[in-house]
């Protein structure tokens, strides 16, 4: 139906969806944008894993503690530098209140180009910290849905 031009009492109960649409484009613009910057921690770019392992959903938690190994050899807790003397002390103050033996997990995201030595070294200082669930963060391989994989180890 067609709008009645000029002065007709008639009352329109159409529904106009076009100032909907545009704002509803207008906030996935936003959100596009805005997505990419809530993500936490350091990017790293993780070794390629030979078969696919499953995803653990622990590791994108906010509660979890993921020590990110950069190709530069720096290490990050979340957003934060760290040398390795003072890792073993932060990583013993974060888990002092995590009792349960599932959460105890320290997850090292190490980019493909570091060091193997500083891999070493993190892992030494989570040991020492009296944490024995380590998971070793990967890649998925290619032709299935990229994202961060992990297998704690078992306690030894």
């Amino acid at each position: 139906m067609g709008m009645a031009a000029g002065g007709s009492g008639d009352i329109n109960s159409e529904i106009n969806v076009t100032p909907m649409v545009d704002i509803m484009l207008v906030l996935l613009i936003i959100f596009m944008v805005i997505t990419p910057l809530l993500q936490h921690g350091v990017s790293v770019t993780l070794p390629k894993e030979l078969r696919n392992p499953e995803e653990d959903p622990r590791i994108v938690k906010d509660g979890s503690v993921v020590i990110a190994v950069t190709k530069d050899n720096e290490y990050y807790i979340g957003k934060k530098a760290y040398k390795t003397e003072e890792l073993e002390t932060t990583l013993t103050e974060i888990m002092k209140d995590k009792t349960k033996e599932e959460e105890r997990v320290v997850y090292i995201k190490g980019d493909s180009n570091a060091r193997y030595e500083s891999i070493v070294s993190v892992i030494n200082a989570v040991r020492k910290s009296g944490i024995e669930r380590i998971g070793l963060v990967a890649d998925k391989k290619k032709g299935s849905a990229a994202g961060p994989t992990a297998t704690p180890a078992p306690a030894t």
